[in-house]
């Protein structure tokens, strides 16, 4: 990138928040602080009123407002593939609002552009396993982001693991997630004196409240995630399963966890790393893979418990 896109570049990260860190600008474009100075003032000079904080930032005044953004191509398609993957990965009120805000910029988009999307939009599919029923589509990410913003306290109906009914919490969110297809609320579960991970899927009613936790220190989202090895690369799952059943695996797997895997002649040893060991127990039985467990042993047991159930069930027809 020359140095005048460069400060174009900067000067509409300007107007993006409302204070900018020189170190921000300098990890966005691999320059040195230095740099960053001498952009600054090249803009200054230029006539941009730009204000500055000591230790805090750049910003630009109120009054200063830039001619509409321009977008190039590959902006445009980037936008395309956002819109893609937030149909398949949010809510109906994210979808809405997103779909509202991509109108706006295809208003501002030279024909060309347009066409350009056009025929580009009918070509870009994202596929999520996870993204269809009811419950998908109304996910609170809306109130939940207020919340994150606003330091207030969430009333969540929350449907737990496996348990029999959904029960009332009190929660004070740090963060959403999205991983393995599904969103997740961190908070501190005020009914459990814990960080708990609450998949928005679960939640059956949310209200936010007019209480707020400001002034109290949680973790961050990235703290709590090394602290609970929220995504690892690390298996903690280890199935051998027949080549000859390999492909009731095939499409499913990379949605619980997969790794890799070895060959062992007649066998498949499959790593996964999952922390859901009852959803990961049920996935398994379904396939009809006829997989071992290795291990964990906890894995082994409530397979096994599944399995004594289900032969209660049908004992008088053995």
């Amino acid at each position: 990138m020359n140095r005048t896109d460069r400060l174009n570049a900067i000067l509409i990260q300007l107007q993006s928040k409302r204070i900018v860190k020189a170190q921000e600008i300098a990890e966005r474009f691999d320059i040195s602080l230095r740099t960053v100075y001498r952009d600054i003032r090249a803009l200054e000079e230029a006539g941009v009123p730009i204000g500055a904080e000591a230790g805090i930032g750049y910003f630009l005044q109120e009054n200063y407002q830039l001619p509409p953004v321009m977008f190039t191509s590959d902006e445009a398609s980037a936008l395309l593939f956002g819109e893609k993957l937030i149909e398949k990965m949010s809510d109906e009120k994210i979808k809405s609002d997103f779909c509202s805000a991509l109108y706006k910029v295809k208003a501002i988009l030279k024909p060309g552009e347009k066409d350009y999307l056009e025929k580009l939009h009918e070509r870009i599919a994202v596929y999520n396993y996870h993204s269809y029923g009811e419950r998908f589509n109304r996910l609170y990410l809306n109130e939940i982001q207020q919340a994150l913003v606003h330091k207030q306290v969430l009333n969540i109906k929350y449907e737990a693991r496996y348990a029999e009914a959904a029960e009332w919490r009190k929660v004070e969110p740090i963060g959403l997630c999205n991983y393995s297809s599904r969103w997740h609320l961190f908070a501190w579960c005020q009914l459990r004196s814990a960080y708990r991970d609450f998949r928005l899927d679960r939640i059956q009613e949310l209200e936010v409240s007019s209480e707020n936790f400001k002034g109290k220190k949680h973790l961050t989202i990235s703290e709590y995630m090394a602290e609970n090895s929220v995504v690892s690369s690390e298996a903690n799952i280890c199935v051998l399963v027949p080549k000859s059943r390999l492909k009731y695996l095939d499409e499913s797997k990379f949605w619980y966890g997969f790794l890799g895997e070895e060959d062992l002649g007649e066998t498949v040893r499959i790593h996964f790393s999952n922390s859901e060991l009852h959803g990961f127990a049920i996935w398994l039985l379904n396939t009809g893979s006829y997989a071992q467990v290795e291990y964990p042993l906890e894995l082994k047991e409530i397979i096994s418990q599944f399995v004594r159930n289900m032969l209660n069930v049908y004992q008088d027809e053995l």
